[in-house]
């Protein structure tokens, strides 16, 4: 075997031209193995919006649970119950329909808003970026500093010091996730619920506290260790824009036009000069990659890995202000602004998916407003045969299940409406329908014999409540033939 001299050194792989961004993803070296990011602090006029914006939803995520309305939740997904409350609107899986009218109202919607504004959502709105930059990043950078410090750390031996960092900064980190999920939890059983919960001994809930810490770790290891991979290799919103963006969506954008070629400031140029040379404004700092969340340079043009979260462009603006240059070397603008220099045009698209987007809200509204306070089922009570009275008349057993959507008790009467004859509630307490409960009785209808078809007879009967008509429901009365 042919043993290299210890002097010789191994031939350095050959590094991916800046053409290539394309073939692979900044998070990745040539092997295959992770890059870890550690972008830099980024300070600026977006950063400040997204940061305003950022204590705005978590202070919706973290109070939600405790605001009412009419005493209803603002929001809660109680599967187990099969409830749900949105705006403090009770929802039943009766109102299937509604939610089904929802999910394609939201989604339209974000075609819409993506075709017309790129993966703004991502950078200003989405739960793990506002999680993400705005929680997990800013306890990162107290704990252990800034990108150059981080950097230090990972690269220093296991001292006294990088342990009580690491240690400090994780069990942060699951503390918040921790409490991150029980509120989530509230959101699904109720805050009132959860209190219980916590105050009882642990052991009366072991199920449920396992449940609790193995989501919490999950939790903890996507901001801990899954952090832009998230975005990257999971959600598919980024693979989904490339379908939705063209040359009038706002993204991101490098103005290429002003910025080439790029030339550093050690070179001393005058600005005559950097004209003359055919340079531009970009001075090749590297700024807008150090504080990048997933890594990329965005002077490359729009990637996947984009989420739009404007640190590339407060990063550029600083550096801008600094050498006297105008702010928007990297700003929000289309490809048409950029080589055109047009704005935002309302395309025949994008009017093709808001006369959709009107239309699924136009039946959102009608269905939510025609929205009966109380639903109710009505079936021939499972192997009853009709029964001849003693006056002659013909009865038939139902079974009647009602679910009051309303947060008061409601009165209900049943009326038989066609045809002519007698219905009976046969149950205790059967005429009142319990606040969000259902109840299920037994109701008895008698005919006519002269008033019925031979075998089956159709039967209309009306809910009623405090005078008012709430749903009509059909049937067929079974009785003898001839």
């Amino acid at each position: 075997m042919n043993i290299p001299p210890p002097d010789q050194k191994k031939t350095p792989k050959p590094i991916a031209p800046p053409g290539d961004f394309r073939d692979h993803i900044a998070t990745a070296d040539e092997e295959g193995r992770r890059k870890w990011i550690y972008p830099r602090q980024v300070a600026g006029r977006f950063f400040r919006r997204r940061t305003w914006f950022s204590w705005l939803l978590l202070l919706i995520m973290f109070g939600g649970p405790f605001v009412t309305i009419n005493g209803n939740p603002l929001l809660m997904i109680n599967i187990p119950a099969r409830k749900f409350a949105v705006l403090g609107q009770i929802f039943w899986p009766q109102d299937m329909i509604i939610f089904a009218v929802s999910i394609l109202l939201f989604f339209t919607g974000v075609i819409i808003f993506t075709a017309a504004f790129g993966r703004l959502w991502c950078g200003w709105a989405c739960p793990q970026t506002v999680m993400m930059e705005m929680v997990f990043r800013k306890i990162e950078h107290l704990i252990e500093g800034d990108a150059p410090q981080q950097r230090a750390l990972a690269a220093a031996p296991w001292n006294t010091d990088k342990i009580a960092k690491r240690f400090l900064k994780h069990a942060v980190f699951y503390a918040v996730s921790f409490l991150v999920g029980n509120v989530l939890l509230s959101y699904i059983i109720g805050w009132h619920d959860l209190w219980q919960i916590i105050i009882d001994p642990p052991a009366r809930h072991v199920t449920g506290l396992t449940f609790m810490i193995l989501f919490s770790l999950l939790f903890y290891g996507i901001f801990a260790r899954f952090r832009e991979q998230a975005c990257t290799f999971i959600c598919p919103y980024g693979r989904f824009q490339s379908a939705l963006l063209d040359e009038n969506s706002i993204v991101v954008a490098y103005d290429h036009k002003r910025g080439e070629k790029r030339a550093p400031l050690k070179h001393n140029l005058t600005e005559i000069e950097r004209r003359q040379g055919g340079y531009g404004d970009c001075v090749a700092c590297n700024q807008c990659v150090a504080v990048c969340p997933t890594g990329i340079d965005i002077r490359n043009g729009t990637q996947m890995e984009c989420i739009h979260c404007t640190a590339c462009m407060d990063a550029c603006d600083n550096i801008m202000d600094k050498i006297g240059r105008p702010r928007g070397l990297v700003r929000y603008s289309s490809l048409n602004g950029i080589e055109r220099g047009e704005r935002l045009r309302f395309t025949p698209r994008l009017k093709l998916y808001l006369g959709v987007l009107c239309v699924l809200a136009s039946l959102l509204g009608l269905l939510i407003f025609t929205r009966a306070d109380v639903e109710t089922t009505l079936l021939r009570a499972p192997g009853s045969m009709f029964q001849k009275m003693p006056d002659g008349r013909y009865s038939n057993l139902y079974t009647v299940r009602l679910v009051n959507k309303t947060s008061r008790d409601l009165p209900v009467e049943l009326r038989l409406e066609s045809p002519p004859g007698n219905i009976e509630v046969m149950g205790q307490g059967g005429t009142v329908a319990v606040a969000q409960k259902l109840m299920q009785n037994s109701i008895l209808v008698e005919l006519d014999p002269f008033d019925m078809k031979s075998g089956t007879t159709p039967v209309i009967i009306g809910v009623y409540s405090e005078g008012k008509k709430l749903q009509t429901l059909k049937t067929s009365f079974v009785g003898p033939r001839n």
